[in-house]
């Protein structure tokens, strides 16, 4: 009897299903990468320009001029700081929130309701997250400056968006919303993949919640957590919606952003192509080395 299946290639089929993801891949994203670096070496500017050149003269031109730019260089602190201010607490309360879910002594009723609220935010379009907080703090009549001065704790309104402080923190709090629940959901699926007889023998030995979520929980997530720190990092250096839609990097520059300053640098009037192509690039550059760092510094050690 003839093996079914014998000498039949079934891994030709895996290359054909993964054809349609190379080809947007290519057009979508490689292109368009390689495009933009040729760009930051060329004097491509002005809306509608099709005829540019490389440079001959000075090649590294347009990169010296950002990263000597005022602008860019603010740009670039708020950037980290704004990241710093909501990974923080973003982090702290996924996990604690995991913890809470995760604990094998109390048990949590309704999980599945709890959990869909805190991911909710994650799956609001952030101009519509932009938009409504707008609103919240809006001057002088806004929900949050009503509550304000009917509570006597203002006099009167405050210009919330008027304010550096006040901005950065309605921009960081936003980003903080939106992306708790999201890396609360990652880090219990992690917890979920720990083996439970370790659990269970930390529970034999009497450890009690504490021990075990800080000598066992904590150290078997080391790879959840890398994943969790670059993606945020990633997504934290690449902020962009939020800072423009909420209050368009004002006041003073205080919430622009590397990405809002790159595409000011291109569309908002400017159309230097070529030097938000070299912004671009110089950010890719600074998002490599310190994803590099986070994998080196959060390594295995005993290999």
């Amino acid at each position: 009897m003839k093996q079914k299946g014998k000498g039949f290639n079934y891994a030709r089929y895996g290359y054909l299903f993964s054809i349609p993801f190379v080809i947007a891949y290519l057009v979508f994203h490689l292109y368009p990468t390689i495009y933009t670096a040729i760009l930051g070496f060329t004097d491509c500017k002005g809306l509608g320009n099709t005829s540019w050149h490389i440079l001959t003269g000075d090649i590294w031109k347009n990169f010296r001029t950002i990263l000597n730019n005022a602008t860019f260089q603010t740009s670039l602190k708020n950037t980290v700081v704004l990241w710093i201010m909501n990974f923080i607490p973003q982090i702290t309360l996924a996990l604690l929130l995991t913890a809470w879910f995760t604990s094998r002594s109390n048990k949590v009723r309704g999980q599945g309701f709890f959990k869909v609220v805190f991911y909710m935010p994650n799956i609001i379009t952030a101009a519509t997250v932009a938009i409504l907080f707008n609103v919240l703090f809006y001057y002088p009549k806004g929900p949050i400056n009503d509550i304000l001065v009917s509570l006597g704790l203002r006099s009167e309104p405050f210009y919330f968006t008027n304010n550096t402080t006040a901005s950065r923190w309605i921009v960081a709090f936003i980003q903080f919303w939106m992306w708790y629940g999201y890396t609360m959901i990652i880090l219990i699926s992690g917890v979920l993949g720990i083996n439970p007889e370790i659990f269970e023998a930390a529970e034999i030995d009497g450890a009690n919640n504490w021990q075990t979520f800080w000598r066992i929980t904590i150290p078997n997530l080391r790879t959840i957590l890398t994943y969790t720190l670059i993606t945020s990092m990633i997504g934290g250096l690449n902020m962009y919606d939020i800072p423009k839609m909420f209050n368009n990097g004002n006041p003073n520059n205080s919430t622009l952003t590397a990405n809002v300053f790159i595409y000011n640098q291109a569309f908002a009037g400017s159309y230097m192509y070529n030097r938000a192509a070299a912004a671009s690039m110089i950010m890719f550059v600074i998002i490599a080395v310190c994803s590099i760092f986070v994998f080196y510094l959060m390594r295995d050690r005993k290999n």
